[in-house]
């Protein structure tokens, strides 16, 4: 029982406006910020001799190469072979151990008694950048910009392939987040269904439209411009804040300021202020966690064809700060050690 209403209660369930979600900031175990810092990071390197990204040249054929952002690109042909210059900056490849194909034949949608299945027809591709330890939290402004044209490049050049409804691009930094191989690089799949998770978001937000006549991220972007409470940054484009319901500690949106349905439609100008935003927050997020391993990932309106114009298109930043167990896994709903507005508060006085 609380002795009276100035008591802080030990925990909160906090409600994501869009996707409806709900997420538990357990202040009443809260950490202080900087202790997240303080953990022991697991970095396995290899030689640059074994590392299979930097001899990607006997490798896998390219689909594009960019070199400083002049960008060529190849059909895919695995027995043409390729040379590739000695300056590229960033490769495009087919992944090695795709989990959907574009070479089966087409869905084929069938039945398994009760079940209905279907090929894993998609296209998944790998984004490599050049430097064997170099992370996106140590590029400079200009390589943000070329990875970003890189991944809308490919994004408008995969809409094309049959089928595809959704475009998944994202980027995992760490063992703890899903890295398998350390040599930094995102991957891009191609996919004909739309995931549950994206489903949520998108319902959630037309909801809010139907109701409100409004975009209900444009109404956050509002809202927190005004409170300053959860923003860690903001230029002439984008804002980047820790969500009011994060699902993990140091959660970071970056969000168009203009409502912006479609990534793919996004302008060089918009672009460079972009990277400013990436450049920020992965900076001041390496500095204050200390490298910690995450997850950036697209959220964007499908490609499926249809009207998504009440959505929002934003990038989330998801550091690795926890570890799922049985309540997680048996009821989806996460659990946060520190406050947003602590978070952000104590991102955005990391000086870069």
């Amino acid at each position: 029982m609380l002795k009276n209403k100035e008591e802080k209660f030990p925990s909160e369930l906090r409600f994501a406006l869009i996707s409806g979600d709900w997420v538990v900031i357990a202040t009443g175990r809260a950490r202080k910020p900087d202790s997240f810092k303080q953990e022991q990071r697991i970095i396995e390197t290899i030689p640059k001799k074994d590392c299979f990204f930097c001899n990607i040249e006997t490798q896998l054929p390219p689909i594009l190469i960019s070199r400083k952002g002049k960008m060529e690109e190849y059909p895919y042909d695995y027995e043409k072979k390729i040379k590739i210059p000695k300056d590229w900056t960033i490769i495009v490849v087919p992944n090695k151990y795709p989990a959907f194909s574009r070479y089966s034949e087409g869905l084929d949608i069938r039945k398994r008694g009760l079940h209905s299945y279907m090929n894993a027809y998609g296209v998944a591709e790998v984004v490599i950048t050049r430097h064997h330890t170099k992370q996106i939290s140590q590029f400079k402004l200009e390589e943000i910009k070329e990875l970003l044209d890189v991944y809308q490049d490919r994004y408008v050049e995969l809409m094309k392939e049959p089928h595809i409804n959704y475009i998944s691009v994202f980027h995992n930094h760490g063992k703890e987040a899903g890295a398998s191989i350390s040599h930094p690089h995102s991957q891009i799949i191609a996919a004909p269904v739309i995931d549950p998770k994206v489903k949520r978001s998108l319902s959630g937000a037309k909801d809010y439209f139907d109701h409100n006549k409004k975009c209900g991220h444009c109404e956050m972007n509002e809202s927190d411009r005004k409170s300053k409470e959860r923003l860690v940054f903001e230029n002439e484009e984008f804002l980047v804040v820790c969500p009011f319901a994060s699902k993990t500690a140091f959660e970071m949106s970056i969000t168009p300021k203009q409502h912006l349905p479609y990534f793919e439609r996004i302008t060089d100008d918009q672009k460079r202020h972009l990277a400013e935003a990436f450049f920020v927050a992965m900076r001041k997020l390496d500095k204050g966690l200390a490298d910690p391993p995450y997850n950036f990932y697209l959220q964007t309106a499908p490609c499926d064809g249809r009207n998504h114009d009440y959505y929002h298109w934003h990038w989330i930043i998801s550091p690795k700060t926890g570890t799922w167990a049985g309540f997680e896994m048996s009821t989806g709903i996460e659990i946060s050690t520190i406050e947003p507005e602590k978070a952000a508060e104590y991102i955005k006085k990391q000086t870069i």
